[in-house]
């Protein structure tokens, strides 16, 4: 570590989305310098970054300057220094895809801009991460303005896979899904978007046998919690399930997709964030697993947000999006590996994530005399309220 970079330094790629703002705040936590990139803010709180890039990470040029660090200065990123003061993060943290919850992955319409666009992301990050790389080998190259030293650490990549890449022959039983990680191939994922995240797994394990880059691959079961999305049409099912419970009155029925027994596990946010900085720590590369093994069906979910909202919901069955009948993480490499495993109950995961979707709905409401919303506060409708 140089002089004038004094701490750890890391470069959240899709900070400003659920999963990235929440490591960005846990890498500050730490004593990080951060920079945060994405397409926009976080939506739900301000970012704690150092600094936060707005830009298109399928532009190979933006990317290009978002991997040089240049210094703990303000506007690090058009901070201009010579060239050789500039040097690559200590860790990446590659979150930036195009995906959303069943709504719009599985319908089959955003097949292509998914693959395409999470495809160009990472081809850029890894690509561009090389050329840099390269300029610290020692080694003087007509294409640098200078020749500069190796330096004592490598730039180390974390990339968020998905457990939507594994195969759907092994999840067709909804009380015995297999998502061991050895169980990826033969491959045949149900969706674009999980052939999209096998593929970009293989692609950061070849840039890492190749090129030398070291990274780090996770295979997330549905992460849930506070300030994701929780409407709109790209929301995970937590977060739906909590909307329709909490819009619901004390005895309702809400809509559910398909016959509601499919089966999923769903883990909560903070102990994502926990495992994956466990794992970026770690010398194990992955792929590994981090979700709960605590497999319930859509109807036991809605019934734990019913029971935290203390109502009495009853489930409408309508078609829907639904994708594999059974899927739950399997946790046995991640206990042998990094010695983690999941803590947190799903219905105490729901209670906190169904209290903050309330604040949310509490803010899209005007208060005045009148009717009483959801809190027992009166209140004026305004804006997009609707279920």
């Amino acid at each position: 570590m140089t002089d004038h970079q004094p701490r750890k330094t890391a470069l959240v790629l899709g900070a400003g989305g659920f999963i990235g703002s929440h490591m960005v705040k846990r890498l500050k936590g730490e004593g990080y310098w951060v920079r945060g990139v994405d397409l926009k803010h976080p939506e739900f709180s301000k970012t704690c970054a150092d600094e936060f890039i707005i830009g298109d990470l399928r532009d190979a040029n933006f990317v290009s300057k978002c991997l040089e660090y240049k210094g703990p200065y303000p506007n690090n990123f058009k901070y201009e220094v010579p060239y050789k003061l500039i040097e690559p993060f200590h860790e990446i943290y590659q979150f930036a895809a195009d995906m959303g919850g069943a709504g719009f992955v599985f319908t089959g319409e955003n097949d292509a801009d998914i693959m395409h666009n999470s495809c160009q992301i990472n081809l850029n990050v890894l690509e561009e991460q090389r050329k840099l790389n390269e300029t610290f080998d020692g080694v003087e190259k007509e294409w640098t303005e200078c020749n500069r030293p190796k330096l004592n650490y490598k730039t180390k990549i974390f990339y968020s896979g998905s457990a939507c890449m594994y195969p759907e022959h092994n999840q067709q039983d909804p009380k015995n899904p297999d998502c061991r990680e050895k169980s990826a191939y033969p491959a045949n994922p149900d969706s674009e978007y999980g052939w999209e995240k096998l593929f970009s797994e293989r692609l950061y394990l070849a840039y890492n046998r190749n090129h030398d880059i070291p990274v780090r691959i996770a295979r997330y079961h549905n992460i849930y919690g506070p300030e994701g999305t929780w409407h709109g049409g790209r929301e995970k099912a937590p977060a739906a399930i909590c909307r329709k419970v909490a819009y619901a009155d004390t005895v309702d029925t809400i809509d559910v997709w398909g016959d509601g027994e499919q089966t999923r596990s769903f883990l909560f946010i903070d102990e994502c964030i926990e495992a994956t900085r466990r794992l970026m720590d770690s010398d194990f590369i992955g792929p590994v697993n981090i979700g709960s093994e605590e497999m319930v069906t859509i109807n036991q979910l809605v019934d734990t947000a019913a029971t935290v909202a203390k109502k009495i919901i009853e489930k409408n069955y309508i078609e829907g999006p639904l994708g594999v009948r059974g899927r739950n993480s399997n946790n046995d490499l991640i206990k042998e590996k990094l010695d983690w495993n999941y803590v947190m109950t799903l219905e105490d995961g729901i209670r906190r994530t169904y209290n903050w979707i309330m604040g949310e709905i509490s803010k899209e409401l005007y208060y005045a005399e009148g009717d009483k919303d959801i809190t027992g506060k009166k209140y004026v409708a305004y804006g997009n309220c609707g279920k």
